[in-house]
């Protein structure tokens, strides 16, 4: 496996990836949050909103992307944001084909972007993710990574 650069050629692979990777997790906040409130988030389906925010962030000039790729397959991405005002790297997008979960994908993509977080003089790394059941996951490997979990409580109520 190797991280590269991301290039505007391998857009549709990484929406592909991303939008297979967290199919598991749209359908777990489905289940965690009111149909209502989803609804909002989601009004066309959450596919839609997923690619918009994947090919948002691609094309940002604040985001970094790298890419993982496995036998000249796009297999994953992270895309990183610098808060310099604050001295600190976000993992702020990342995702790992499911058919190339479990193999340490996801991990050496982060530990690729905390080495580049460093190197650009971040002394604080932040990645946010879910609490519900389809987050797991991505908890265990943020962990697994040394991360500590802030405990955050945020409530949504439709109006």
């Amino acid at each position: 496996m190797q991280i590269q650069s991301y290039g505007a050629e391998q857009l549709n692979a990484v929406i592909h990836l991303s939008l297979r990777a967290w199919e598991p997790v749209f359908d777990s906040l489905q289940q965690v949050i009111s149909a209502d409130v989803y609804q909002v988030f989601y009004p066309e389906h959450w596919q839609v909103s997923q690619q918009k925010a994947v090919e948002e962030v691609c094309a940002a000039e604040d985001t970094n992307v790298w890419v993982a790729i496995e036998a000249g397959f796009t297999v994953g991405f992270v895309a990183v944001k610098l808060h310099s005002e604050d001295n600190m790297g976000e993992i702020y997008m990342i995702a790992v084909d499911p058919d190339y979960q479990g193999q340490g994908i996801g991990k050496d993509l982060i530990e690729f972007a905390l080495d580049w977080m460093k190197n650009e003089g971040m002394s604080i790394a932040m990645v946010e993710t879910g609490g519900d059941p389809g987050h797991a996951p991505a908890r265990h490997t943020y962990e697994k990574a040394g991360f500590k979990l802030l405990p955050v409580a945020r409530y949504f109520k439709k109006l």
